[in-house]
C-alpha cells in the first residue's frame, strides 16, 4: 500500500475543514481538496481513507474548536450569565476576513447531508446536541450561582441560545452590515442578561 507523503496532519485537517466549510460536502471536489491540502489524491486517501472520513474528521475538528471557544468565554467572564451573553458579542468582533463570518459548519452540513449521507448527518446531529449540552451547562452554572430562577430549565434555555447563535451566524453569512450584526448580538445578549434575578 502506498504511504502518504510527509505532511502535517493538523495543517491538512485545518485546510480540509476550510474547504468543506466553504463549499459543503457534495460541492467540494477531490481537486479542491488536492489544491487546499497541497496533497496528491493518493496521499489524501492514504492519510484519511476517504472523502467521507476526511469530512467526519473535519466536522469533529470544527466542533472541538467551537466548544473550546465557548468554554473560554465562560472561563473569562465574571459570571456564567455574563459568559453566555459574551458569546454573542464574540461574533461581532470577528475580523472581516475571519472564516467564522459564515453560517455554522454543522448547520450547513445538516442541511446538505440529512437526506443523502446518513452517517455524516448523524455525526453532525450528535455534535449539535453536544454543543447544546455545553450551553445547558452554562445555564446550569448560572442557576447554581443563584443568577437565574431555580425554576429555569437549562436545556430549554440552551436550545434558545443555540437557535439565536444560528440566526446570528446566518446574518454574518448573508453579509449583513456591522451595525445590524452589533444590534442583533446586543439584543440576544440582553435577552440572556434579563434572565437575572
Amino acid at each position: 500500500m502506498a504511504r502518504a507523503a510527509n505532511y502535517d496532519r493538523e495543517t491538512a485537517l485545518d485546510a480540509a475543514m476550510t474547504q468543506f466549510w466553504r463549499k459543503g460536502y457534495h460541492a467540494t471536489s477531490l481537486k479542491d481538496l488536492e489544491l487546499g491540502l497541497d496533497m496528491k489524491p493518493g496521499s489524501i486517501y492514504a492519510a484519511f481513507e476517504s472523502k467521507e472520513n476526511l469530512y467526519l474528521l473535519s466536522i469533529e475538528r470544527y466542533f472541538n474548536a467551537s466548544r473550546r471557544g465557548f468554554r473560554a468565554h465562560l472561563d473569562q467572564a465574571d459570571s456564567p450569565l455574563a459568559g453566555l451573553a459574551a458569546h454573542f458579542h464574540s461574533f461581532t468582533e470577528l475580523s472581516s476576513d475571519d472564516r467564522s463570518r459564515q453560517a455554522c459548519m454543522l448547520t450547513k452540513t445538516l442541511v446538505d447531508t440529512k437526506t443523502t449521507d446518513p452517517k455524516i448527518a448523524t455525526a453532525t446531529q450528535r455534535y449539535l446536541d453536544a454543543m447544546c449540552a455545553e450551553f445547558a451547562l452554562g445555564f446550569e452554572a448560572a442557576r447554581a450561582a443563584g443568577q437565574i430562577s431555580k425554576e429555569a430549565v437549562p436545556d430549554r434555555l440552551a436550545r434558545r441560545h443555540q437557535a439565536n447563535i444560528t440566526a446570528l451566524r446566518v446574518e454574518l453569512h448573508r453579509g449583513s452590515s456591522q451595525q445590524v450584526i452589533d444590534a442583533l448580538a446586543d439584543d440576544m445578549a440582553q435577552e440572556v442578561l434579563n434572565l437575572a434575578i
